[in-house]
């Protein structure tokens, strides 16, 4: 709880991230929003990094996608 609250009040650091992740070729060709490139996601807040392997660094925050997006707003309408 008082995590929580330090976050709220500060921001997130971003420094408990998930191993880089690429998408498969396979997903990225199914998916109507497709990802390109690497990426991480923070295990604190959830936010997306792209991530360079050349540099081994995480870079920019990523737009959340679309269909993350509508999967919240149904699931809050529907409880």
């Amino acid at each position: 709880m008082i995590a929580s609250l330090l976050n709220s009040i500060f921001g997130c650091s971003h420094r408990r991230t998930t191993f880089p992740l690429t998408p498969s070729r396979r997903t990225q060709l199914s998916s109507e929003s497709s990802r390109q490139g690497t990426y991480v996601v923070c295990l604190d807040c959830g936010k997306e990094f792209d991530y360079s392997w050349k540099d081994m660094r995480v870079g920019n925050a990523v737009a959340a996608p679309a269909v993350a997006a509508h999967a919240n707003s149904f699931s809050t309408v529907h409880r």
